[in-house]
């Protein structure tokens, strides 16, 4: 199969003919049709995130069809859509695990990272971790929605019931979890890159019902604020946007160092609080709720061998919504 390998910092990816893998007992083998690009990935490129994988296939917001079955896996039909999250494999049995909180198991591993991922035409997946995409959803409309999705989700429930709630980095994310706000009734506040007037313009036109500079504070305190961006800096911002009791949520895998910051924007009773990964559980409960809203993504397509390309478009701020490769 052809596979966008990547060999270490400061390569880039390198199309590659490499083996089609065989499923072990457990696993699927998947035909991908759409493998979305996320801010995770280019933490990885830069050495952010610590011992990936060598000679590694990234990507984990990945679409396909079942090609083969592993010997242990049952219930599972040949050609049956599936798509495949950030979150590829846990132990089951740790305390994490057992007491419903399996993103936060310390043997989890990770597709993209620790599994290879789905830049290539050719993926296995641990069956547990693969879920039924809707049907209501085309490949490309779908792969944003495995993490940017789930993971935006995530963030979205532990930021509780705010019925202002801010948004700080108005990416993949936030372009899908403003769906939801709306949908839900809430109002939606939105802090992009201070002088990028085009994404406050975006913001507006999704739903936002104010849009301004990172920079800035909001016209009336927020209930909650979730931070999108892997920008330190903006947890003291967020904080003095806030009201008391209010959480600010960290949605990303890897963030810039918090500047010190006084008391008192935390006293008041706020919290601050990060999200790690995802729960099939949040898989199951996002998909279902998607086609009800219906959540509409935003993508740029890609054919596989130019995930450079994307990947630098998406660094750059180039891209409205979600850049996703098609091999």
């Amino acid at each position: 199969m052809r596979a966008m390998v990547w060999s270490g910092v400061g390569a880039p990816l390198e199309l590659r003919d490499v083996p089609t893998p065989t499923p072990k007992p457990d696993q699927l083998l998947l035909k991908v049709h759409a493998c979305a690009v996320c801010r995770t990935d280019l933490h990885v490129i830069d050495g952010e995130l610590a011992r990936p994988k060598a000679n590694l296939i990234l990507g984990h917001q990945i679409v396909g069809t079942v090609e083969q079955a592993g010997a242990a896996v049952e219930g599972v039909r040949l050609g049956a859509r599936v798509g495949v999250p950030w979150l590829g494999w846990t132990d089951g049995v740790c305390r994490f695990c057992r007491s419903g909180r399996e993103n936060l198991c310390d043997k989890a591993q990770f597709t993209g990272y620790d599994l290879d991922g789905g830049y290539a035409e050719y993926v296995v997946a641990d069956h547990r971790f693969c879920l039924p995409v809707p049907e209501t959803f085309q490949d490309l409309e779908a792969a944003p929605l495995l993490c940017a999705g789930l993971i935006g989700f995530r963030s979205y429930r532990l930021a509780g019931d705010a019925a202002r709630i801010g948004f700080y980095g108005f990416g993949a994310a936030a372009h899908i979890l403003i769906q939801v706000a709306k949908y839900e009734g809430r109002e939606v506040y939105a802090f992009v890159r201070p002088g990028d007037d085009a994404g406050r313009e975006s913001a507006l036109r999704l739903g936002a019902v104010w849009a301004g500079g990172s920079d800035e504070k909001p016209p009336q305190e927020l209930d909650a604020a979730i931070i999108f961006a892997p920008v330190g800096a903006l947890v003291p911002a967020a904080l003095a946007a806030v009201s008391k009791g209010a959480p600010v949520v960290c949605g990303g895998i890897h963030m810039s160092d918090i500047p010190r910051f006084p008391y008192e924007l935390l006293w008041g009773e706020r919290l601050v609080r990060s999200v790690a990964n995802l729960t099939r559980e949040d898989g199951r409960t996002f998909l279902q709720l998607a086609p009800r809203i219906p959540i509409r993504t935003q993508v740029r397509r890609f054919p596989l061998e130019q995930a450079n390309a994307a990947l630098s478009a998406f660094r750059a701020g180039e891209i409205e919504g979600s850049a996703v490769l098609t091999p």
